[in-house]
């Protein structure tokens, strides 16, 4: 116990505002999309997330983690289900017709993004306990993942980083290691140089890459038929 408050006044806390932003970019995306698409008027999704994240923040702020890791899931499921009727709108309305191919093209190109900043949010909120858990810790050890960082020596990550004067590795993972990570799944359908360890990880990377390979390779081969 006495590490980790140490850690929590020596090192700074983990930057939310990359996850902040992503979750606001992947609800506003529904403003974007074709109204037939879009399950109900685009600012809903857009306003109830800025509403939990708005929330979660004032949360952390007055010292209720409870509150802003309860808060920031919800949001992230609002954001999931909707991104699944999305693309149930989008199979359905493909054999339709009721967009042009180019709009279809388009959409898809969009869920696919929507998907990697979706499960970017998840994964970042969830490995390790998430990053109110994180702040805590002088080094990543432990997770759901196991990023090549973790496997270094102290003296190489020290190299790498610049800085040979390190004692030890201290290395933490940030918002864009989880953003890469979800990109690659979305894009290879694998995690690459990433191992997963957890069955949980390994069950919402399966769902991400179905949903990728929905978005991009079914629907989209489609609507090039069409053209």
């Amino acid at each position: 116990m006495t590490g980790s408050t140490q850690t929590a006044v020596t090192r700074p806390p983990e930057p939310r505002w990359p996850a902040t932003l992503t979750l606001i970019a992947a609800a506003g995306v529904h403003f974007v999309l074709p109204r037939s698409l879009v399950p109900g008027p685009p600012w809903i999704i857009l306003g109830l997330v800025t509403i939990l994240v708005a929330l979660a923040i004032v949360a952390r702020r007055r010292g209720k983690p409870i509150w802003n890791e309860r808060l920031g899931y919800l949001a992230l499921a609002v954001l999931t289900v909707a991104l699944l009727g999305d693309v149930i709108l989008l199979l359905w309305a493909l054999p339709r017709r009721l967009e042009s191919p180019k709009a279809m093209l388009g959409s898809a190109a969009l869920l696919w993004v929507t998907n990697v900043l979706v499960f970017a949010g998840w994964y970042w909120r969830l490995d390790a306990g998430g990053p109110n858990e994180r702040d805590f810790r002088e080094t990543h050890v432990q997770g759901a993942f196991l990023f090549p960082q973790m496997l270094l020596p102290a003296a190489e990550a020290a190299t790498i980083r610049g800085d040979e004067s390190l004692p030890k590795l201290s290395w933490r993972p940030g918002f864009v290691d989880y953003l890469f990570l979800a990109f690659n799944t979305s894009t290879a359908l694998s995690p690459t140089d990433v191992p997963v360890l957890s069955r949980w990880a390994k069950a919402m990377m399966m769902v991400q890459a179905c949903i990728s390979l929905t978005s991009v390779v079914v629907v989209a081969a489609r609507a090039v038929n069409v053209l």
